[in-house]
């Protein structure tokens, strides 16, 4: 199984727009891609952990592995 986990914020048009693609996406690709999204203005500690700088952020998994 593939995860997708995008970190986003609510303020950031970019990842308003990829929010769009991915929920389309999202029913089409089920189950191969689980699709996890992250606010990263409410969970900053995460997004530090994962080194996010800027978003959007996306981090792909591949069998529990970065990929």
């Amino acid at each position: 199984m593939l995860v997708l986990v995008d970190f986003y914020a609510t303020w950031c048009r970019p990842c308003k727009t990829l929010g769009s693609i991915f929920g389309a996406s999202k029913r089409r690709a089920r189950p191969q891609v689980k699709i996890v999204k992250i606010d990263v203005d409410k969970n900053q500690p995460l997004a530090a952990q994962y080194t996010v700088r800027g978003v959007p952020t996306m981090i792909l998994y591949k069998a529990g592995k970065q990929g």
